[in-house]
C-alpha cells in the first residue's frame, strides 16, 4: 500500500478549561487569542487551551496511524486516549505523532496548546502579537510499517542536493532518503536508480548535462524527485537547480548574473484571523506581492506554512528564512534555538527559493552582547552550515549595534534594520550608515533587511513631516530608501518593513490599537497604500499609471499637488476634462495647480488612466490628522536673551543647577515613556551609554524632530515652559 492522508480539520471541540465543561465547537485552523491580540491593551489571553477531536480507526497488522501537525502554537501536548505521547515546542513548525500503540476503535485526541510566557522558548518578546491555537491544517496519515521517515523533525525522508558546477554546465543530483526498508528506488527526470538502506539510510546520484536551471522570476522550472521503499511507500519532492553567491560588491548573483534581491517582508497574520489563515488567504497575498514585480521576500519571524514556500518556488521568488530567535537572548532558551533551526532546516531543504538562513533578529536590543549570546549564534551558525553547506547564514541586527561587534560578522552576510527617517534622524541617515560600512569593511556583504514608516490610510496632508502617519510621508520615506538602495549595488538585500499591516498588540498609535502599520498593505488586505504603487513602479511590467493622494479629496492649501507613480515614461495631468501639463520622466511625476471649488482630476499615458474629485475647502477634515500631530505645534521656540530654550542641548543644560533639576524632571524620563509606548516588547531596552550622550549634544529641538511622536507631549511642553525661566 502507499500512503494515504486524512484530513481531520473538522468538528473539533475547544476550551480554555481542562474539563471542557466550557466547550465550543470549531473546525481548524483555529486561532484563540485573534481578536484580543489586537485591541491594544497589550494583555491578551497567554495560556493552556484544550483541542478535542473524536474519531474511529481500524488498522491491519502491518500498518501505522500518525497525527501531523503542520502549526500549533506556541506548545503542543499530544494525548490519545488519557496517553500523553508528545510535546512539541516551537509554534510555526510540522510535527508528527505516532499514534499507532494507543489506538481502540474509538479515539479521543486531546492538544493543550499553550503559549503562556516563558524562559525557555522563543519568541517571549517582539513587535507582533504571539497568536495561539491550532492554526494550521492537522492530518492523520495511515502508512505502512515499513515507510520513509514521519518522526525527524518533521522531514518527509527525501533530501535533493543539486551540486551545480561553477560554469553551469553540468550538475550532480543527490537524493538522500531515511526509511525503515530494505531497498529504496529515486526517479529524476524519468532516470531511476535503486540503492539498499543501510541503517535507516539510502542515497543515490544523478548525472545532468545542461540542467534546466530554476532561475527566480524568468523561468522557476522545478525538478521531482520520487523515492518509493520496498514498493510499500512513496514520497515526493520539488527541487531546482540554481546557483548563488552573495558578492560584497555585486550583490547577489543568481546563476552567474547579477539579481538583485529586492522585496518585502511577511507576517503570516490576518485581521481578526490571526494565524488560522487558509490557503486562499495565502495565494491573496502572494498575488498582492507578485503585483509589485520584486525579487525576494523575507518571511519573518519564524517559520511560514509549507504552501507559502511552494508558491515561492513556483513564482520564483528568492526567500530569506529564519527562526523566532528574537529581541531578547534568554540563557534558558538555547535548547529550543537549534530545534526550531533544525526543524526550519530540514523542513525547508528543498525548496530552491530559500537562498539563506537568518540566525536572528535584532537579538541584542534587550541586553546587549554578552558571551552566552555569542556563544549561542555560534552554535547556530555551525549547525546551519553543518546540515546545509549550500547556503549562506544571515542575521538582521538592530540599528544600534556597532558594526565592529564580533556578532556582526559571526554569520556569512550581515543585514542591519534601520529605521532613520522615521523613529530617529533623517532619511540621509541611511545613505551615510551603508558608505560607512562599506567604506570601513568592504569585504563584507551588507543588507538592510527591514526599514519602514508607520501610514494609516485616513491621514492625508500636502505638507508631510515625519510622525505624522500619513500616507504622503509614507512615499516621500520610501522614495528616499528606494533611490538609497538603487545606487548601492553592493547592498544584498533590500527587504520594505512590512508587505501588510500585523497584529502587534503593545502598540496604540496612528489612529489604531494593536497595529503596526508599516505596510504597503491593509491588515484586511482590502487597501493598497500609496506606496504600494512606488513599488510597482520600480519594479512591475504591467503598464500603469497611479494618482497619489485619492483619499485626500478635501484639501484646504490654495495651490496643491499631485504625485502620480508609473512605469510609463510620460504622463499627462487632465483638469477638468483639459490638458493642464505634461511630463517626462521616471517612476515619479509631480505636477502642481491651483484649486479652487470641485474638479475632476485625471493622469494619462496613452491609453492608461486614474482619476478622483478634489474639492477646496475652508478647513482640512479633522480626520486627516492624527491626534498626536499636536506633539508638532510645540517648535514656535521661545528664546530670551541670557536663558535657556529648547535651542540648546541637554548636555549643557544639565550643568546648570535649575537644569538639571529640569532634565531629570521631563528629559531624561521621557527614554522610559518611550519603551512603554510600544509594551512588553520595548520594556527593559538598554540604551547604550554613547547614545545617551550623542542625544545629549543635539539641540534639544532638533532632538525632538529627530525622534517625532515617540517623545511625550509633557516633556516638551514640561522644557519649552521651564527653560526660558532658567538663566544661563
Amino acid at each position: 500500500m502507499t500512503r494515504e492522508v486524512i484530513n481531520i480539520n473538522k468538528d473539533w471541540l475547544f476550551s480554555k478549561e481542562s474539563s471542557l465543561l466550557d466547550k465550543e465547537h470549531i473546525d481548524l485552523p483555529h486561532c484563540y487569542n485573534a481578536l484580543d491580540g489586537i485591541d491594544g491593551d497589550d494583555s491578551y489571553y497567554r495560556g493552556k487551551t484544550y483541542y478535542l477531536k473524536t474519531f474511529t480507526a481500524s488498522l491491519k497488522e502491518d500498518e501505522e496511524l500518525w497525527a501531523e501537525f503542520e502549526g500549533a502554537s506556541m506548545v503542543a501536548e499530544v494525548w490519545l486516549n488519557d496517553v500523553k505521547l508528545s510535546t512539541h515546542t516551537g509554534g510555526y513548525s510540522l510535527f508528527r505523532v505516532d499514534l499507532t500503540a494507543h489506538l481502540k476503535e474509538e479515539n479521543e485526541l486531546l492538544v493543550v496548546v499553550d503559549n503562556s510566557p516563558s524562559e525557555t522558548y522563543y519568541p517571549q518578546k517582539a513587535d507582533f502579537t504571539f497568536y495561539g491555537g491550532i492554526y494550521r491544517d492537522v492530518n492523520l496519515i495511515r502508512v505502512n510499517k515499513t515507510h520513509f521517515s514521519l518522526d525527524h523533525c518533521g522531514s518527509k525522508g527525501i533530501k535533493v542536493t543539486p551540486i551545480l558546477k561553477e560554469d553551469l554546465s553540468s550538475c550532480t543530483v543527490k537524493v538522500e532518503t531515511w526509511s525503515n526498508g530494505k531497498e529504496v528506488s529515486v526517479t529524476v527526470d524519468e532516470k531511476t536508480k535503486t540503492a539498499e538502506v543501510k541503517n535507516g539510510y539510502a542515497c543515490v546520484e544523478f548525472e545532468m548535462d545542461h540542467p534546466h536551471l530554476w532561475d527566480g522570476l524568468d523561468d522557476p522550472y522545478l525538478y521531482e524527485a520520487k523515492a518509493s521503499v520496498d514498493g510499500r511507500d512513496e514520497v515526493s519532492t520539488k527541487f531546482g537547480i540554481r546557483r548563488i553567491v552573495i558578492d560584497p560588491e555585486k550583490g547577489c548573483l543568481l546563476n552567474n548574473r547579477e539579481y538583485r534581491l529586492v522585496g518585502v517582508s511577511k507576517h503570516q497574520d490576518r485581521f481578526e484571523k490571526g494565524y488560522a489563515v487558509s490557503k486562499e488567504d495565502l495565494k491573496e497575498d502572494m498575488d498582492l506581492i507578485r503585483e509589485l514585480g520584486v525579487t525576494s521576500l523575507r518571511l519573518a519571524h519564524y517559520q511560514h506554512a509549507q504552501y507559502f514556500y511552494d508558491l515561492c518556488d513556483e513564482y520564483g521568488l528568492l526567500v530569506w528564512a529564519e527562526i523566532p530567535y528574537i529581541t531578547a537572548h534568554m540563557k534558558d532558551g538555547r535548547e529550543n534555538t537549534v530545534s526550531q533551526m533544525k526543524e526550519l532546516i530540514v523542513q525547508n531543504y528543498n525548496h530552491p527559493c530559500i537562498c539563506c538562513w537568518g540566525l536572528s533578529n535584532e537579538i541584542t536590543t534587550h541586553g546587549g552582547v554578552n558571551e552566552d549570546l555569542l556563544e549561542n549564534h555560534r552554535i547556530l551558525n555551525d549547525l546551519a552550515h553543518e546540515m546545509d553547506p549550500t547556503r549562506p547564514t544571515t542575521m538582521a541586527h538592530v540599528f544600534l549595534l556597532k558594526p565592529k561587534e564580533k556578532i556582526v560578522r559571526l554569520p556569512d552576510v550581515c543585514a542591519y534594520n534601520l529605521y532613520y527617517g522615521w523613529y530617529v534622524g533623517d532619511f540621509s541617515q541611511n545613505d551615510k550608515f551603508f558608505d560607512d560600512y562599506h567604506k570601513k569593511y568592504p569585504k563584507s556583504c551588507v543588507g538592510l533587511s527591514e526599514f519602514g514608516a508607520d501610514t494609516n490610510v485616513q491621514y492625508q496632508t500636502n505638507a508631510p513631516i515625519k510622525g505624522d502617519y500619513t500616507e504622503e510621508y509614507q512615499c516621500l520615506y520610501h522614495e528616499h530608501m528606494l533611490k538609497m538602495w538603487e545606487e548601492r549595488k553592493y547592498i544584498w538585500c533590500f527587504y520594505a518593513w512590512n508587505m501588510f499591516d500585523f497584529g502587534a498588540d503593545g502598540r496604540h498609535e496612528g489612529g489604531k490599537k494593536g497595529q503596526n502599520q508599516k505596510g504597503l498593505v491593509t491588515f484586511d488586505r482590502k487597501t493598497k497604500k500609496d506606496t504600494f504603487y512606488l513599488y510597482k513602479a520600480y519594479f512591475s511590467e504591467e503598464p500603469f499609471v497611479y494618482l497619489c493622494s485619492k483619499r485626500y479629496v478635501y484639501r484646504s492649501e490654495e495651490r496643491t499637488t499631485f504625485k502620480v507613480y508609473s512605469n510609463q515614461d510620460k504622463v499627462s495631468l487632465y483638469v477638468d476634462g483639459k490638458l493642464k501639463e505634461e511630463k517626462t520622466g521616471n517612476r515619479i511625476f509631480i505636477f502642481e495647480t491651483e484649486l479652487e471649488g470641485k474638479h475632476h482630476i485625471e493622469v494619462r499615458s496613452g491609453e492608461l488612466s486614474d482619476s478622483f474629485d478634489v474639492e477646496k475647502v475652508d478647513q482640512k477634515p479633522a480626520e486627516y490628522q492624527s491626534d498626536m500631530m499636536q506633539i508638532h505645534n510645540w517648535f514656535d521656540v521661545k528664546v530670551k536673551k541670557g536663558y535657556f530654550s529648547l535651542k540648546d542641548n541637554a548636555f549643557r543644560i544639565k550643568r546648570n543647577k535649575e537644569g538639571k533639576k529640569l532634565l531629570d524632571r521631563y528629559f531624561y524620563p521621557m527614554f522610559d515613556a518611550i519603551a512603554n509606548r510600544y509594551g512588553d516588547v520595548s520594556r527593559g531596552v538598554k540604551i547604550p551609554k554613547i547614545v545617551y550622550k550623542l542625544m545629549e549634544l543635539i539641540p534639544l529641538e532638533k532632538l525632538f524632530r529627530f525622534m517625532g511622536t515617540m517623545v511625550p507631549l509633557e516633556t516638551v511642553e514640561g522644557l519649552a515652559k521651564g527653560l526660558p525661566e532658567i538663566k544661563k
